[in-house]
């Protein structure tokens, strides 16, 4: 399968929740790599790069995970392939 790349950017209280690193910990149950980083609008922007199957999985199990309640919303595009340099999911300031 080809791999796909997805731009995610959650809003909210989704800053000085934790919850960048609860989604480095659910990517560690997926097959996924990118980066999480705080945005300076207060919004979080995810960049999440897998098979279709485990990105979309990962995607919505931080939707179902503990900081969940801070999302507001959620709206997910294509994203260029600039996370071809990572090899794992971790957080980037």
């Amino acid at each position: 399968m080809i791999p796909i790349t997805q731009n995610v950017i959650y809003e909210g209280r989704v800053q000085g929740v934790g919850f960048r690193y609860c989604a480095k910990e659910v990517a560690k149950g997926y097959e996924v790599t990118g980066w999480i980083k705080n945005l300076p609008s207060g919004t979080v922007e995810m960049a999440v790069k897998g098979e279709e199957k485990e990105v979309r999985e990962f995607i919505a199990a931080i939707a179902n995970s503990e900081v969940a309640k801070h999302i507001k919303k959620t709206t997910i595009s294509e994203h260029s392939n600039q996370v071809d340099k990572f090899n794992n999911f971790r957080i980037v300031t």
